[in-house]
């Protein structure tokens, strides 16, 4: 995926390109630009013009790095898929050790940083995001997702066949790998620029992570929702047992408009998120498609030679 690395796009590939060749391997690069702001298209579309095996994606608008990267999946044609950033935080050089890693027999394996080049923001961002996927997805306490992993050409398909108007490329992965690993890796801080994680970035993927890919957050409104209720029972039972035999002098205006107001106000919540839900499921049958391409740059032909090994994407 590619997003606002105007400066800094054409030196990831051509480090990138240079790694395959080094090692003989088949491959093919494809660049998803994700609405830049920047020159960033005007880099990859001359980069796919002028070699064989670059692919240059132009979207419409904006999609989301999620997005960007499910259109490569759609995209890609090798027996492996490898994805990773386009700052140069995630080094080409370090690529082998995934591609080893895999040819143990494993379905997916991610990078595992021995110290991560990040920023606070996206840190914690990180630590929370990891903390839902064990809740959500299952995830294996010892298992640490990143960006820089690889998976095969099974878990490409069954990704596709998932048709998701948000999709979340982690989640998607280990739903289905039968078998997921880390490898250690090295982790470059960035070289130009800031990162595009944000705040609200982060907001809006834990939004993508827990409403569209799981029904997680609604479980928990609706155990809430009953242990109000029993709460609520509890006390009414109280106070008509109270009446029957004590009885009641307080007119209790001030209380009932309380328990009104709240409980009323957490049905309203609970409609709310129900909504969301009912909102994303007619965005899945509206819309045909999860992304759309304003231009695509391929050369026809891949000249790839005699001396690869097997051909990884």
């Amino acid at each position: 995926p590619v997003f606002n690395s105007e400066s800094i796009i054409e030196q990831t590939v051509l480090q990138t390109v240079e790694f395959f060749e080094h090692h003989q391997f088949r491959y093919e690069l494809i660049l998803v630009n994700d609405g830049s702001k920047d020159g960033s298209w005007q880099k990859i579309e001359t980069l796919a013009q002028q070699r064989p095996h670059i692919t240059a994606i132009n979207l419409l608008r904006n999609y989301g790095q999620h997005s960007a990267i499910y259109c490569g999946i759609f995209h890609a044609t090798g027996n492996y898929l490898i994805t990773m950033d386009d700052d140069g935080q995630n080094p080409p050089g370090e690529i082998i050790h995934l591609i080893n890693k895999i040819r143990e027999g494993y379905d997916s394996v991610f990078a595992q940083f021995h110290r991560k080049q990040h920023g606070l923001i996206r840190k914690l961002g990180t630590t929370l995001i990891n903390y839902l996927n064990r809740k959500v997805f299952h995830k294996p306490k010892d298992l640490h997702l990143t960006n820089f992993r690889i998976f095969n050409q099974k878990v490409a398909d069954r990704i596709r066949s998932y048709r998701s108007f948000y999709p979340y490329i982690p989640g998607l992965i280990l739903m289905f790998s039968a078998s997921s690993a880390n490898v250690p890796t090295e982790h470059h801080a960035r070289k130009e620029g800031k990162s595009n994680y944000t705040v609200m970035r982060i907001i809006r993927l834990m939004g993508r992570l827990l409403i569209n890919n799981s029904t997680y957050m609604l479980r928990i409104v609706t155990t809430t929702g009953f242990c109000i209720a029993g709460i609520s029972f509890f006390v009414g039972a109280f106070y008509v047992c109270k009446n029957l035999f004590y009885g009641v002098s307080v007119t209790g205006w001030t209380t009932l408009v309380m328990l009104l107001c709240f409980l009323n106000g957490f049905i309203i919540v609970i409609l709310g998120i129900m909504g969301e839900y009912l909102a994303r499921a007619i965005s899945l049958l509206a819309v045909k498609d999860i992304y759309q391409v304003g231009e695509l740059v391929k050369k026809e032909s891949y000249p790839m030679g005699e001396t690869a090994k097997y051909a990884p994407s």
